[in-house]
């Protein structure tokens, strides 16, 4: 698992919501941190029980953290998103690379690449939680909607605009407010003409006025013969009449006082009418205090049940989270962990069960000689592969049907399953032994099904996908097989040598005896990955054929073969499963398996040769 981060750097102009330099210097003046950007990397995601941790494009801006498929499919839009707002961010408790995000039941489980590439996640995304963006109170201001913010946080905004509606008198008086609105409007407009009025009759006398003193400056006095001056006495009648003539027409037709007492009388109406509208509403005070004082114990019961229901909520098992899946600190307990296991391996069951009646593909491939077969080969694992063959050999042919350590745990015709219980670490590693004889078959061909693996798909139901890593000798490969996934345990996968042989027999009465061995092996091309628990196996399968003698000169037909089958498998799966679930699901799969199996190679042998 990998998890580049990437920091991406956006234009103040393009991020900001709305893009103006006047909402920058308001950013600025608030205090907020301008140019925080788009900040993007890669994470490890939990998806589902099924896919477990996958890595996703994951991009944090505006407020708000998004995920996409990968980093080239980012224009085909967001597979989901949170708003980090009223989100709770928890680094978790035992994994240091890991950080859980969740928005009331929405959960996040996120994976980084280490400890300090976490931090890095979590220092900014509380930074973004610092400069929310659009949606904060200083965007609303620069929107318009403060008042809409303001009054829908006050206490007092439960009591709506709807609550005057029920008072009739109050709303007539509101009408009356109209009427005197109106009333006083058409007097202000009235008192300003005639104001304007004044002016310019003011402006257009001392203009006259100043026209006749330059007149009469124009005028040379006459003079009499005694030396006295003559005044013209009719000019300055003329004048006078003029100055009166000039003012008595410009406020002719304007009653001043008359409009003055009406405009008194419309102010005193307004007052009067606001002073009976405050006494209804105080009158109504109490009403509205009680309504107020019932919603707000409404709205604390209801905040106290989502309270309670969160932290019950946080207590049950998130289905498919990483915090109950196998694990040492798994939350899930021993008898949770065993009924998920039983559904989930009854459903696989029931899959099984519609996929046997599709027809199988006929396949065949070719059998190297039967000489191939006697030895180990040259190799550079040769001589690891024939200690095994001898161990096997020497071992796993012993009768423990008297030994007290080995116990019968299942009992089917002639099958049988033993176990011998042996833990280690608290690891269940329980060896198991089953016998069984099929008819109709030889151990050649029991062995050739089980090893080769052109037919493993066919009757192997439990394997996802398998390789050929290394192809050692014509009887010996490396193969690599992860096995599907069982939750809440985790998936596993094996890499082990497969080798088969033919056993060579010491005297002309020991029945014809093939061997298929596989053990775990390391292997450059295979390293164990953090998707999958590395199981270690050592299995044997052990087949010998038995004929009895035709009747007559008869040819010896399938009807004359039985195959004695010995399997051996001793497995450590790693982890943290419950040991009982492990023998639980031992006890109910091995049996499956030798059934299902033997089935196959008797219906692919029907009617064909017989191979010895």
């Amino acid at each position: 698992m990998t998890c580049t981060a990437a920091i991406i750097m956006s234009d103040n102009q393009s991020w900001n919501s709305s893009g103006s330099e006047e909402d920058s210097e308001t950013r600025e003046e608030t205090g907020n941190p301008v140019g925080v950007g788009v900040f993007g990397g890669v994470l490890s995601k939990w998806t589902n029980y099924i896919h477990g941790w996958q890595d996703r494009w994951v991009v944090l801006k505006n407020n708000t953290l998004s995920y996409y498929k990968s980093q080239d499919e980012t224009e085909y839009g967001c597979r989901g998103s949170l708003c980090l707002s009223k989100a709770v961010i928890t680094p978790h408790e035992f994994d240091e690379c890991r950080l859980d995000i969740s928005v009331n039941d929405s959960v996040w489980y996120l994976r980084a690449q280490d400890p300090e590439h976490r931090r890095i996640w979590i220092d900014s995304i509380e930074l973004h939680r610092a400069d929310p963006g659009y949606g904060s109170e200083s965007s609303l201001r620069r929107h318009g909607s403060m008042l809409s913010l303001m009054s829908a946080t006050s206490g007092y905004s439960a009591t709506s605009t709807s609550s005057f509606k029920k008072g009739h008198s109050l709303r007539e008086k509101l009408a009356e407010m109209e009427t005197f609105r109106d009333i006083l409007c058409r007097q202000v407009d009235t008192l300003q003409r005639y104001f304007d009025s004044c002016a310019d009759g003011v402006s257009k006398d001392e203009l006259q006025r100043d026209k006749i003193v330059e007149d009469d400056e124009d005028d040379f006095p006459s003079t009499r013969t005694d030396g006295d001056f003559l005044h013209s006495n009719s000019n300055n009648n003329n004048k006078d009449k003029m100055f009166q003539c000039s003012n008595s027409k410009e406020v002719n037709g304007i009653d001043f006082k008359g409009e003055a007492i009406t405009f008194k009388a419309t102010t005193a109406g307004i007052l009067a009418t606001l002073s009976h509208c405050i006494d209804l509403m105080v009158k109504r005070e109490d009403s509205w205090q009680k309504r107020l004082d019932k919603e707000m114990e409404k709205r604390r019961r209801i905040e106290d049940s989502y309270k309670s229901a969160l932290n019950d909520l946080k207590k049950k098992s998130h289905f498919g989270g990483p915090d109950y899946e196998e694990g040492p600190n798994s939350l899930i307990n021993e008898e949770e962990f065993f009924d998920a296991v039983e559904a989930a391996l009854d459903r696989q069951d029931k899959i099984e069960l519609c996929q046997t009646e599709k027809t199988r593909i006929l396949r065949s491939s070719p059998l190297p000689p039967a000489d191939v077969f006697s030895s180990s080969g040259t190799h550079r694992l040769s001589e690891q592969v024939e200690e095994m063959v001898q161990s096997h050999m020497t071992y796993s042919l012993q009768d423990v049907g008297g030994d007290a350590n080995w116990q019968l745990v299942v009992e089917e015709g002639e099958m049988k399953v033993y176990r011998r219980e042996v833990e280690e670490n608290g690891i269940v590693l329980d060896p198991l032994k089953a016998t069984h004889s099929v008819k109709g078959v030889t151990g050649h061909e029991v062995c050739h099904y089980f090893w080769d693996t052109a037919y493993r798909n066919d009757w192997e139901t439990t394997i996802e996908n398998f390789n050929i890593v290394e192809t050692l000798s014509e009887n010996a490969v490396v193969v690599h097989q992860t096995h599907k996934r069982v939750w809440p345990a985790s998936q596993r996968d094996v890499l082990y040598l497969s080798a088969m042989r033919k056993m060579v027999a010491s005297n002309e009465n020991d029945p014809d005896t093939w061997l298929v061995c596989n053990f775990s092996v390391d292997h450059h091309d295979a390293q164990p990955s953090s998707r999958c628990v590395r199981a270690k196996i050592n299995i044997a399968m052990i087949c010998q054929t038995l004929v009895s003698p035709p009747e007559g000169d008869k040819e010896i037909s399938r009807d004359n073969v039985l195959c004695k089958i010995t399997y051996v498998a001793n497995v450590n799966p790693g982890g943290w499963a419950p040991a009982s679930v492990l023998r639980a699901v031992a006890k109910r799969e091995y049996p499956k398996f030798l059934k299902r199996f033997t089935s196959y190679v008797q219906e692919k042998t029907a009617g064909k040769p017989i191979l010895f």
